[in-house]
């Protein structure tokens, strides 16, 4: 990003925070220490170069910070600086919910970032001390992109790229689009599962647990104020 060169305390915040790709990096780290590959999972369109590039940068600011949690890789967490960003965050999370959801354009259907989004962001105690394994079937992708699996045990979700093996306890099926919906909140898990935008199976238990599961955040409780929202919701 090019210096606006001003002494303005809002010019120099901005310089750091509005470079491209840096919200989003905060966005992540807010949620806790995250190693490198977390990271770009979470920033799928950004290489690894740029991406080592700007937690150089970012380090060298003193908004993030390297730790070692006795682990052949360090992580990367937000510093004291860094923590006073994620209001901002959450403000800008905020906004995005009411004024931008409408029907997903092309390239905002990302399959890399909705299998992130459910592996980092689920809940895997939902199912108490029992391994629950889930199988999403995305019926609208090709065979190699269409099912997954997110194994939910000793108290983390693993995501699956071949079947782990045991028993399946929950079945779920539905296209890429619905299954971002849902996860961003313009779909509920019970409205889809009536309209048969989401086929649900398995045990009884696993199936009583899927909210839980889903682990939805408060930004998904946040109506949209758009006129055109309402088609994601159909």
């Amino acid at each position: 990003m090019k210096p606006y060169g001003q002494f303005c305390p809002v010019a120099k915040a901005a310089e750091l925070f509005c470079e491209r790709w840096n919200a989003l990096i905060v966005r992540d780290l807010a949620a806790g220490p995250r190693r490198f590959t977390e990271l770009k999972r979470g920033v799928p369109l950004m290489s690894p170069s740029l991406l080592s590039s700007r937690l150089k940068w970012l380090i060298e600011e003193g908004v993030i910070e390297r730790c070692h949690m006795g682990e052949r890789h360090p992580r990367y967490r937000l510093t004291d600086a860094g923590r006073e960003f994620v209001p901002i965050v959450e403000a800008l999370g905020i906004w995005g919910q009411r004024w931008t959801r409408r029907r997903l354009k092309d390239h905002e259907i990302d399959l890399g970032l909705l299998v992130w989004g459910l592996e980092s962001g689920t809940d895997p105690g939902a199912f108490g001390a029992r391994r629950c394994l889930v199988r999403l079937e995305l019926a609208d992708q090709v065979d190699s992109k269409r099912l997954w699996w997110f194994l939910n045990q000793k108290g983390t979700c693993e995501l699956c790229l071949d079947d782990p093996g045991g028993e399946v306890n929950l079945y779920l099926a539905c296209t890429l689009p619905d299954a971002i919906y849902l996860l961003r909140g313009d779909l509920s898990p019970a409205r889809a599962i009536e309209t048969e935008r989401l086929e649900v199976l398995g045990d009884s238990w696993a199936r009583r647990h899927l909210k839980d599961w889903l682990n939805l955040g408060p930004l998904t409780q946040i109506p949209s104020q758009r006129g055109d929202a309402g088609d994601t919701r159909a």
